[in-house]
């Protein structure tokens, strides 16, 4: 093959067509537990999550919630994955034994997300969000007290009193938290996460009619089961309320993931090493939400 500009464009066509199609078909689950936020600038400022919006009464003057100092913000990162591609592959036409490598560039860009979330869920425990405390604490202040919506208990199905006191637990906490002014927040679980360890215990916690002790199980179908591969612990599980229009967790988006390649034949790395390059380029970034919509047990008591 003749090696000019236009002929190196043509030989990644294929390339791209490949990339794109194992794009489209990569599956993922961070859409179920993490909101995306465009992002027009190297950061965002998450200024607003100081203040958990509510009606009230109007009764005089309008009670206006103030912003307060919290400075959270999330700066965005680029992120990459790049295959080199000899010359000579190009001119002998055999382009086709990078198909692979094109595939899996694409479907790990697809999957980016996950992996920035995910990221989020494991460091939540150590990770701090918006006030300045852990993600999952003990000691969210609210108002003049304070909040936990951190746990220890092993998820359990082995009897109806050990899943009222890991589970059951965790859903009552959340279903109680308030706001500054002690009005309930209306917070509900959609969503129990947990990583493979944790897959039959979770399933069978809300779709058996019994628990291992014979007695009915109160928490059948009061929860969508979420697993995914990348939750590090074996033992920490998570509830999550992701009925609201802003979930837990954020995937911060500034340049999608996308298929880019360098193929002018008169660049140095084609001058001095006949490499020409393709793959996936992005810039993301994850932060936290609102900790009232979740709550974390470390499973660890």
């Amino acid at each position: 093959m003749l090696i000019n500009k236009e002929s190196i464009q043509a030989a990644f066509v294929g390339l791209k067509t490949l990339f794109n199609n194992a794009f489209a078909a990569a599956p993922t689950s961070w859409e179920k537990i993490a909101m995306k936020v465009p992002s027009s600038t190297g950061s965002n400022l998450y200024a607003w999550l100081s203040a958990f919006p509510r009606m009230r009464r109007w009764i005089g003057e309008k009670h206006v919630k103030n912003l307060k100092a919290f400075t959270y913000t999330v700066e965005n990162e680029d992120w990459e994955a790049t295959v080199e591609v000899d010359r000579n592959h190009i001119k002998d036409d055999q382009m086709g034994i990078y198909a692979p490598q094109a595939q899996m560039a694409g479907h790990s860009a697809k999957q980016l997300p996950d992996e920035i979330v995910y990221e989020l869920v494991n460091g939540a425990f150590t990770n701090r969000c918006y006030d300045g405390q852990y993600f999952f604490d003990t000691d969210h202040p609210v108002g003049k007290g304070s909040v936990s919506n951190k746990g220890t208990a092993a998820l359990s199905i082995a009897s109806q009193a050990a899943a009222r006191a890991s589970y059951g637990a965790g859903r009552t906490a959340m279903r109680k938290f308030k706001d500054e002014d002690g009005r309930p927040l209306g917070i509900k679980p959609t969503i129990l996460l947990v990583g493979p360890a944790l897959e039959d215990t979770a399933k069978a916690l809300l779709t058996n009619d019994r628990l291992e002790d014979g007695k009915a199980n109160p928490y059948k179908g009061t929860a969508e089961l979420v697993v995914d591969a990348r939750i590090e612990s074996d033992t920490a599980w998570f509830l999550l309320d992701t009925s609201l229009p802003v979930r837990p967790f954020i995937y911060q988006e500034r340049e999608a993931p996308n298929f880019v390649q360098q193929t002018d034949p008169e660049a140095d790395d084609v001058f001095n090493r006949k490499k020409f390059k393709f793959g996936a380029e992005a810039r993301a970034a994850g932060g936290y939400g609102f900790w009232q919509l979740a709550y974390g047990s470390t499973g660890e008591a």
